[in-house]
């Protein structure tokens, strides 16, 4: 724990759990989209469910999908700015009994007709959990550059990345394994220490039963 996890970050709104973590959710669906979004569907559950418009949690998801920072002064009118941008988007109360109160889904369309859905909460003092990536479990924080590798569970492919990884001088703080079912599609979460080169992206996306190689910068 740091200093900054004691006093919370910089930030604009009255709640580092239901603003400044919010932005972050958001931030993460527009990096796993890749591109600008033009529709978005958040759901919230539980304490965001009951709170979302008086904490300002709903402006928060939206500025961070339109990539801002959670210091930064346009979040207080990102809904109007989305307008103004060509983002449509929507807002929806779920039930999620097992999640953590502050839990959101958001879902997103791009510009160019990708989709993806990620599902995150706020866990205090502007810090988030990712705990699910288009269906499949995951679980990191986006306070470390984080790959995510998505591959056909064949044997010898975690091997490949990672003894590729370790050639590469890049160390692997983190690891995590999501596979619904044995040999088919999986995702490995790798949280690593340092700068991720655009060189070892490109290459493990050629390593055999590699689908796709998307890195989260540290948020």
């Amino acid at each position: 724990m740091n200093v900054f996890d004691i006093i919370g970050p910089i930030m604009i709104g009255p709640s580092s759990s239901h603003t400044a973590g919010a932005v972050r959710l958001g931030r993460v669906a527009w990096k796993i989209l890749g591109q600008r979004a033009v529709k978005a569907k958040i759901m919230f559950s539980g304490s965001f469910a009951e709170t979302y418009k008086g904490h300002g949690t709903d402006k928060a998801i939206i500025a961070g999908i339109m990539g801002m920072h959670s210091n930064d002064e346009r979040i207080k009118n990102a809904l109007t700015l989305a307008k103004e941008s060509g983002l449509e988007f929507s807002f929806e109360l779920i039930q999620l009994p097992d999640a953590h109160p502050n839990t959101a889904r958001i879902t997103l369309t791009g510009e160019n007709n990708a989709t993806c859905t990620i599902q995150g909460c706020s866990i205090g003092g502007g810090n988030i959990l990712v705990t699910e990536i288009n269906g499949l479990e995951v679980s990191f924080t986006g306070q470390y550059n984080t790959l995510l590798v998505l591959h056909y569970d064949k044997p010898g492919t975690i091997a490949a990345v990672t003894n590729f990884m370790a050639y590469s001088g890049l160390n692997i703080g983190n690891f995590r394994l999501s596979r619904p079912k044995k040999g088919g599609e999986a995702v490995m979460t790798i949280e690593v220490d340092g700068e991720v080169p655009d060189y070892l992206i490109q290459n493990l996306q050629i390593l055999p039963n590699i689908i796709n190689v998307i890195l989260i910068k540290a948020i």
